[in-house]
């Protein structure tokens, strides 16, 4: 949702976050912004699920809003809970893993950092 301005940006994160599949492997995805600087993108995670060793090309920050996801970068694994932020550069590897005693629905806030302009 935007203001009339096209200055600001609201996004509703919980209610526009998709709705996981338990049956498959990974968790449900939805890019909700293409802005400037920055991409947001949410996944919902079933109990179980996770997103294996993968890369970005760009800096990225995440945090859970809603649940429980332990986010591993090397041999380090951060419980992920409301009000915990991790910031990574770019290229770094990483996974996301759901832990199979979390809650049924658990949002991850991912936002690239691209620097990238679109107006």
């Amino acid at each position: 949702m935007n203001d009339r301005s096209g200055a600001m940006t609201v996004l509703p994160l919980t209610d526009a976050a998709p709705v996981p599949d338990p049956s498959r492997p990974r968790p449900a995805v939805a890019r909700l912004l293409q802005g400037d600087g920055a991409n947001v993108i949410t996944f919902t995670f079933a109990p179980g699920q996770d997103l294996p060793d993968h890369r970005s090309a760009h800096p990225i920050t995440v945090q859970c809003v809603e649940g429980a996801l332990d986010f591993t970068c090397g041999d380090e694994t951060v419980r992920l809970t409301p009000g915990v932020v991790v910031h990574l550069r770019e290229k770094v590897t990483h996974r996301v893993d759901c832990p199979a005693d979390a809650p049924e629905k658990n949002v991850l806030l991912l936002t690239m950092l691209t620097g990238e302009r679109h107006a």
